[in-house]
């Protein structure tokens, strides 16, 4: 990038720190203020980090700050994004990108209109873990890929999170909540899905908060499906099992992804994160272990894991430079969001669901990409 792009943050919450943390690693990037609707929140956050804390509504109008990164809660992510965009900033959410597809393709469409960036969290397939795990797959170390199996389980937020509930109401789920970072990881490494089907339940109807906060010993209700098992089948013709679950206490599942080819299965890493372990075992042979830590964006830097949140915006923006498309895009991320409600719809409709979008892979995100948008101004 040549230019050092100014940006706002609408939402102050736990998400925030990292943003505002990890953003001077990319000296394109500047978050200068800092939005949200609880005036305090915003001034805490902004006072933390030495910038402006505003209101929504000025931060949308200052012409100093020409993108905006949306970290509201999950039934505001169309709204907000909306609005920034109409304020001709571009615009990078967090996931899930919308929660209907109707809204996802309204939004593409008024970045489109508006000749704007749109892009979308995650952005963990850019790590060293998930770009090595494609250059393999790419160079053919397994094969055409046949099929796979997906596991993301747990049991729920609420031990953890101080104010939990939205997690478990329409928006969030497994889902809409994890599911972000498996699809996305599989668009990257095997490319746009054609059909799911599912099935889905509520293990609790409500859940016990006991994560330190004021909501401690309380419940909060559960609206939304929190077990689901899925099967997806991609343009490729492979089909990938994936199973989601906030109701499991225990699981023998160490690999999330597992990808098994024509000429050999890959174990990819957690694509929660931005590095890990690749490993790789050759028609049956012995799992060959690939270290990725020195791999563009695979070092640990926090807390023992890789984490370079702010690299799809900086992405998005050195797309906007250069004319090209983001790789966290908004049609990676519609896409996303077309799997995930459409694996919701076939588990209440008890049908196989045909998708209504779709999306070319995103480019691979070489050495030299990694060293421009690392490069100082």
């Amino acid at each position: 990038m040549t230019t050092i792009h100014k940006i706002g943050l609408i939402g102050a919450g736990n998400i925030s720190e990292a943003y505002l943390k990890l953003a001077p690693l990319f000296p394109g990037t500047k978050i200068v203020a800092v939005a949200d609707i609880a005036p305090a929140a915003a001034k805490a956050r902004a006072d933390a980090f030495g910038v402006r804390a505003l209101t929504v509504d000025e931060l949308l109008q200052d012409s100093e700050i020409d993108t905006v990164i949306n970290l509201t809660i999950p039934s505001a992510h169309y709204e907000i994004s909306h609005a920034i965009l109409s304020a001709g900033k571009h615009a990078y959410s967090e996931k899930p990108f919308a929660l209907s597809v109707e809204d996802g393709k309204k939004l593409v469409a008024e970045a489109d209109a508006r000749g704007l960036k749109l892009g979308s969290a995650p952005d963990t397939f850019l790590g060293g873990g998930g770009q090595t795990a494609r250059k393999l797959i790419d160079e053919g170390k397994i094969g055409r890929i046949v099929s796979g199996t997906m596991h993301v389980m747990s049991h729920g937020m609420e031990h953890w999170h101080p104010n939990p509930g939205f997690f478990f109401q329409p928006g969030g789920g497994p889902i809409l909540d994890l599911g972000p970072y498996y699809i996305a990881a599989l668009v990257n490494l095997i490319g746009p899905v054609t059909h799911v089907t599912a099935f889905a339940s509520k293990g609790f109807e409500e859940r016990l908060v006991t994560a330190e906060g004021p909501l401690k010993g309380k419940t909060v209700p559960v609206g939304t499906p929190t077990t689901i098992n899925a099967v997806l089948e991609f343009k490729t013709g492979a089909q990938v099992t994936l199973a989601a679950s906030w109701d499991v206490w225990k699981h023998g599942h160490v690999n999330p992804i597992e990808l098994y080819g024509a000429e050999g299965t890959m174990l990819v890493p957690d694509p929660n994160f931005f590095g890990g372990t690749i490993q790789v075992s050759e028609r049956g042979g012995d799992f060959a272990a690939i270290e990725t830590a020195d791999a563009p964006f695979g070092k640990s830097n926090w807390g023992g894991h890789a984490n370079y949140r702010m690299l799809g915006v900086a992405d998005m923006l050195d797309a906007a430079e250069s004319g090209r498309e983001p790789r966290c895009s908004g049609r990676v991320a519609l896409h996303a969001l077309d799997v995930m409600v459409s694996v919701l719809e076939a588990a209440a409709s008890r049908q196989v669901i045909t998708l209504s979008t779709t999306t070319e892979r995103p480019a691979p995100l070489t050495a030299a990409d990694a060293e421009r948008l690392l490069a100082p101004r």
